[in-house]
C-alpha cells in the first residue's frame, strides 16, 4: 500500500477522534481500511506459502493451508 494511502488513513483516524468525519470521508475511511486490510492478508499469505516446518529430524514440511 503507498505511503501516501497510509498517511491518509491516520489523518481520517486522528480527525475521526477530534471533530469527526463528514459522510463522504467515512465512505473513503471504510475504503481505505478495506484496502489496507486486503494488502496485510496477501502479506501474511505470501509468508506462509514460502515458510517450512522442520521436524526434529531436519525434514522441511510446508506449512499446509487450511479452509
Amino acid at each position: 500500500m503507498e505511503k501516501e494511502k497510509l498517511e491518509r488513513i491516520g489523518h481520517l483516524s486522528r480527525k475521526e477522534r477530534t471533530i469527526g468525519l463528514n459522510e463522504e470521508e467515512k465512505q473513503e475511511q471504510a475504503a481505505l481500511r478495506q484496502e489496507y486490510l486486503s494488502a496485510v492478508r496477501k502479506s501474511l499469505t505470501n509468508t506462509l506459502e514460502n515458510t517450512y516446518i522442520v521436524d526434529e529430524k531436519g525434514n522441511r514440511h510446508k506449512v499446509a493451508r487450511h479452509s
